[in-house]
């Protein structure tokens, strides 16, 4: 379904690790899964590219509770937060539990080789078969596909954020042969390294975690000042469904 400029799969945790699990076992290419939230509605549409590259995607999760909550008031669609951060996890222990070999690529050196680490004790039987810092040059790219594919990896994370990581998938998702499912986690790594600590479950549970983010790096205000206009942009497309006016139509789709 279209949430103003962008879309979302209307899918719970349960739902989204059901698919990733189809992915695996019956796919016979690359499926690619991206994180949707409100101010992807803004960035995603500037970039033509971007917006081709969500418009192709697998499955588009929806990570931010305004997506939600916009899918809801809009379609009143049954649909869950799935936070990509939790889908990651899911997808480490749905693997580690069918056996399903894990490559990461992505983060700095450090975080991503402590964020192996702790992922292989969370998960003791996941099969970490290769991963990569995020530094790799551009001429350095085909030995990184080439170790991909030689680790005969099904999931592979990549942590380069947006929108680096989409646009690395759709140069490369050709060339991976083994790869059966791409989760694009941004800075996930970062949160199970322990650089960067998520919020605590009392702000999760109520749906607060961006507001615990903002509180904590006040920076991000730049960000997610376009919080209110996107509920107010809902709203308006709320009303006009209603009055039966059709909504003007986006410069490309």
């Amino acid at each position: 379904m279209k949430i103003l400029n962008v879309w979302v799969d209307p899918v719970d945790m349960k739902g989204a690790v059901e698919r990733v699990e189809h992915f695996v076992e019956q796919g016979t290419r690359p499926h690619c899964i991206f994180a949707v939230n409100p101010e992807k509605n803004f960035s995603v549409p500037r970039d033509r590219e971007l917006h081709g590259h969500f418009a192709a995607a697998d499955m588009l999760i929806p990570d931010g509770i305004g997506v939600v909550m916009a899918a809801r008031l809009l379609y009143r669609a049954r649909l869950g937060r799935v936070p990509g951060v939790e889908l990651m996890e899911e997808i480490c222990r749905l693997s580690a539990r069918k056996g399903y070999r894990v490559f990461i690529y992505g983060a700095s050196e450090e975080v991503s080789r402590r964020s192996a680490e702790v992922l292989q004790v969370r998960y003791p039987s996941l099969q970490i078969v290769g991963r990569s810092n995020g530094f790799v040059k551009e001429g350095e790219m085909p030995d990184l596909v080439n170790r991909i594919n030689e680790s005969q990896a099904q999931v592979l994370f990549l942590a380069l954020g947006s929108p680096r990581q989409e646009k690395w998938f759709a140069t490369h998702r050709d060339q991976l042969t083994t790869v059966r499912v791409c989760q694009g986690i941004g800075g996930t790594l970062d949160t199970i390294a322990g650089t960067v600590r998520r919020a605590p479950e009392f702000w999760c549970r109520f749906n607060l975690e961006w507001l615990y983010r903002l509180l904590e790096e006040p920076g991000r205000i730049r960000r997610q000042k376009v919080l209110p206009l996107f509920a107010l942009l809902v709203i308006r497309e709320k009303v006009r469904r209603i009055a039966g006016i059709r909504r003007d139509a986006p410069a490309f789709q």
